[in-house]
């Protein structure tokens, strides 16, 4: 049995209480007004050519476009942490199934770190939640469709465009199918945990076969509620775009992540003398996929953007102008990070067995796919107005916090192995 020492204890809490008081500073130092904005600015604050003074009025709609961005920024930044922290639960979810549909064998000794980490999907995706709620009674202004009167023809605000997507794009609805989303991935591991610890003390294969119906299921919802759920919180942030893409696009980040998480976490747990059983071939393997998933990764998102860019369609390109203008820095230090480092790093079969090795390279994609969330989420909400502050680091370090404690927790509740598994002997004796 694994035990969650009081040392990890603390430091998870701690980085939980840090990561707190970073958000509470990144939401209470926002400007509530147009003159907030410049009594910040030192007296002036600009957007685009034209100043802004004390004492101007809120009338104006690029000043108040502009508060809105910077009032936007900690409710961004504590929504890009949600999502990036609820794709490690989410990805591990998915490739438990997969190993039980596909009746794998190698993993098997794997499978209690993919629970626990599928069992704390749950407190990211409430956030997310709350985040939308939030949103529709215009406490932020994350998703623009949100925004009063803009489907209404004879409002101010009347955008068409965003009103021909009023069937779909209506907060009723868009919560709706989030809490559908969510609904089914708790469903999910519930249950696939619940029969796993029961499995411990099975006589036969008849919890194992409901497993594996579990985890069909389970695979076909996922197939299309991440796609949906993709579209719906981060494409629907840039509203008059769209791409075909995006939704195996985020998968890729989704999956990938979790990739790197669950090799982490399993070096970890080596390192302090438990999965006895886990040997360099398991290590190899777990490599092998984040690799595979980070190159899987980049072609998808070398495809999105160069059809994009090929077609040169106004409406499209708008997208990749502002990352380009305005997020170049981390829009490239992305690409770089999820692809060329995972590339030079553990594409040698002996890089892969080297548990030194692939911690590094789980860590460097862990940071490149934080940044990737980063450049899908803040230039359509934020704009201009971003940056590394209190709300960014508050978010991840409280999400990373929370994120050691419940994983942790749920690995010391149970045996990290399985034991009537079928194919135990299997998983314990893999090699290549």
């Amino acid at each position: 049995m694994f035990e969650f020492t009081s040392k990890e204890k603390l430091f998870s809490m701690v980085l939980m209480a840090v990561g707190i008081i970073a958000l509470v500073i990144g939401f209470t130092s926002a400007p509530s007004s147009v003159e907030d904005i410049a009594h910040h600015a030192d007296g002036h604050a600009y957007v685009g050519d034209m100043q802004f003074t004390e004492g101007l009025g809120g009338g104006d709609g690029h000043a108040e476009h502009m508060l809105h961005q910077m009032q936007n920024r900690p409710w961004a930044a504590l929504f890009h942490n949600a999502f990036f922290f609820l794709a490690i639960g989410l990805g591990a979810l998915f490739f438990l199934a997969i190993q039980y549909v596909a009746n794998v064998g190698w993993s098997v000794v794997l499978n209690r770190i993919m629970e626990a980490m599928g069992l704390w999907l749950v407190f990211p995706a409430i956030v997310i939640i709350l985040v939308m709620i939030a949103g529709g009674m215009h406490m932020h202004h994350l998703w623009h469709w949100m925004e009063p009167g803009i489907m209404d023809k004879g409002s101010d605000n009347y955008d068409a465009i965003i009103a021909g997507k009023q069937a779909y794009l209506n907060f009723g609805f868009f919560v709706f199918r989030s809490l559908v989303y969510v609904a089914g991935w708790v469903w999910a591991i519930k249950l696939i945990r619940k029969n796993s610890l029961l499995e411990d003390n099975a006589a036969d294969l008849s919890i194992y076969k409901k497993q594996i119906r579990i985890g069909a299921i389970f695979t076909v919802f996922f197939a299309v509620t991440s796609s949906m759920a993709a579209w719906d919180w981060i494409m629907s942030i840039d509203t008059h775009w769209f791409s075909t893409l995006f939704g195996w696009y985020t998968f890729a980040g989704i999956f990938v992540s979790a990739l790197a998480s669950m090799a982490l976490i399993t070096v970890y747990l080596k390192s302090k003398g438990y999965l006895e059983e886990v040997n360099e071939n398991h290590l190899h393997d777990l490599g092998k996929f984040t690799f595979a998933f980070s190159i899987f990764w980049t072609y998808l998102w070398f495809s999105q953007y160069m059809l994009i860019w090929y077609s040169n369609i106004p409406e499209e390109v708008t997208y990749y102008m502002q990352r380009f203008d305005e997020y170049k820095a981390a829009t490239i230090t992305a690409i770089v990070l999820n692809f060329l480092v995972p590339f030079l790093l553990i594409l040698p079969r002996e890089s892969k067995r080297n548990m030194g090795l692939v911690a590094m390279a789980a860590i460097i994609v862990l940071v490149g796919h934080w940044i990737d969330s980063f450049v899908m989420i803040m230039p359509g909400t934020v704009g201009p107005h971003f940056g590394l502050g209190w709300a960014e680091v508050g978010g991840f370090f409280f999400f990373l916090g929370f994120a050691i404690y419940v994983i942790f927790t749920n690995l010391s509740k149970a045996p990290l192995i399985q034991k009537n598994h079928p194919v135990l002997q299997e998983s314990k004796y893999f090699h290549q």
